[in-house]
């Protein structure tokens, strides 16, 4: 992205190389967009944080343009060599449920869904942390603290909910969700590993297809897409599904392009 009048007070940096989350063989950077001056330990400089006087209004601007959140820091993928992550968006308005997605909707039309404010639960906490050991061992994510998990998903400059969906009073998942003002992003899900096999991450998403059209926002977006990467698969079984082209533009996938 070019930085013109329309981001003219945001600051574009790209940090250090990381090993790659998805594509381990694979070094990453990113892209951080920043407006003043935080202390910040790790990877990033010292100035790397979005000023919440106007995160809100341009973190749709930059989600527009590929970019996604995560706590108060708003990046995108910015690889040396590598191209694989595709921001992705679903137009709500042109989406029609497939089959197995009609059934997962039937098949959890029993759950109960509260929005919540994003503050601290130790029940949200412990289901987060009995996920990450279940999905993703040895990540590093899976030894979160309280702390690191307040940071990634509690903490936000923009309008964020927590949705918690229960059955039958048991807490099944939490969906974090950012509203925006051409949609809703989909910023992060975490439910019960022992229904691991029930496409409650499916159902998520066309609960919050649902949010958006009952708000008469056009778009779902749904972070990153890896074609690589199979526990992305799913994002390009919703169609039409749309990507963003690096020189600037959003195009829809192909279903030949997704396999």
């Amino acid at each position: 992205m070019r930085q013109n009048d329309n981001f003219s007070p945001i600051h574009f940096y790209a940090t250090a190389p990381y090993t790659c989350s998805y594509l381990p063989e694979c070094t990453a950077r990113s892209q951080v967009a920043l407006t003043k001056v935080v202390e910040t330990p790790g990877l990033l400089p010292p100035e790397t944080e979005l000023n919440p006087d106007l995160a809100a209004a341009y973190c749709a601007l930059l989600v527009q343009h590929g970019f996604r959140r995560s706590g108060t820091f708003i990046y995108r993928p910015h690889c040396d060599d590598c191209h694989a992550c595709v921001p992705v968006r679903l137009p709500v308005g042109r989406f029609v449920p497939n089959r197995s997605q009609r059934r997962t909707m039937q098949r959890h039309a029993g759950l109960a869904a509260r929005i919540c404010p994003p503050t601290f639960s130790e029940e949200h906490f412990l289901l987060y942390q009995r996920y990450l050991h279940a999905r993703h061992p040895q990540s590093g994510m899976d030894e979160d603290s309280r702390e690191q998990y307040q940071q990634f998903l509690l903490q936000s400059p923009v309008d964020t909910s927590l949705v918690e969906f229960r059955e039958g009073g048991t807490l099944r998942m939490i969906a974090v969700i950012d509203k925006l003002v051409d949609g809703f992003s989909s910023v992060y899900t975490f439910f019960d590993p022992d229904l691991a096999h029930a496409s409650l991450g499916t159902y998520a998403v066309l609960w919050q297809v649902d949010v958006c059209r009952q708000a008469r926002l056009p778009y779902l977006y749904l972070g990153y897409w890896i074609k690589e990467s199979r526990k992305m698969a799913y994002k390009t079984r919703f169609r039409p599904i749309e990507g963003y082209h690096r020189e600037g533009f959003w195009r829809e996938i192909a279903p030949s392009e997704s396999v």
